[in-house]
């Protein structure tokens, strides 16, 4: 039997459970919360959103829809309560959305910086970066086993993504995203059977990445990016077979660098 739960808040705590979905959402004395617009709805069983809000001005959204799906502390950052994280800063637009059966689909997040975008579901497709509604016409009967740890921390970022398996034979999709820096702007997508692994963290800033990784194969892409200037850098890699990548980049060059690689 599905259990179904929606709701629009503005205040500044929200504690919130079922019998088998969970909304535990917490605030510490020296967060305000002012402004807040906080909307989850959890279609299924076994779905929890877990963590700690706070700043002004924020507008969460949440979907979760099947079974076993979670947004939470990521288990090795613990509960940033104390210390502001798991959102914090001011101005910031996030929209998680989950689909899923079998295998357990994981967000997790710090943020801390203001004004940033994340636009990140999975089991779930966008049409394209500027795509603001999920495609989950067929996600709930997709059984992926999902991953994305996240963090931010600097301001004027945006990430936009999703991970898409299928019933065939599913598998692990896992996504680390840091930026630790300002005004950097990411496209990732992963779909198809098959382990697909990125990992991306920049420490300067102003750098777009476009990274596409499909077909059947088990890919993984490891990027990290610095130096003066900003990188634009657009990587595909498509295939039935496995394929593996790794950049490290120093953009030195006033302007900009721009980077393309293409396995196919």
């Amino acid at each position: 039997m599905k259990k179904f739960l929606s709701f629009l808040v503005m205040l500044p705590l929200v504690v919130f459970a079922t019998d088998d979905n969970k909304v535990d959402v917490n605030t510490t004395g020296s967060q305000s919360n002012d402004s807040l617009v906080f909307n989850v709805t959890q279609i299924g069983y076994d779905n929890d959103t877990i963590f700690t809000i706070g700043g002004s001005s924020n507008s969460i959204l949440i979907k979760q829809e099947g079974n076993n799906n979670e947004i939470s502390f990521v288990d090795y950052w613990g509960s940033g309560e104390t210390w502001g994280g798991d959102l914090d800063g001011n101005s910031n637009a996030l929209h998680f959305e989950q689909s899923g059966t079998g295998s357990k689909n994981d967000i997790g997040f710090h943020i801390q910086g203001n004004t940033n975008a994340v636009r990140w579901g999975q089991g779930t497709v966008l049409n394209n970066s500027s795509d603001t509604t999920f495609d989950s016409a067929s996600a709930v009967a997709d059984d992926g086993g999902h991953k994305l740890n996240l963090d931010i921390h600097g301001s004027d970022n945006t990430l936009i993504g999703y991970q898409k398996s299928n019933l065939v034979n599913g598998g692990d999709h896992t996504a680390t995203v840091y930026f630790y820096s300002d005004n950097n702007t990411a496209w990732l997508r992963q779909q198809g059977a098959g382990d697909k692994t990125l990992y991306l963290r920049t420490n300067n800033d102003d750098n777009v990445v476009n990274s596409n990784q499909k077909g059947s194969g088990d890919h993984t892409t490891s990027i990290t990016l610095g130096g003066s200037y900003g990188t634009t850098l657009n990587l595909i890699q498509n295939s039935s077979s496995n394929q593996s990548y790794n950049l490290t980049q120093s953009c030195v060059t006033a302007g900009g660098c721009t980077l393309t690689m293409t396995q196919e």
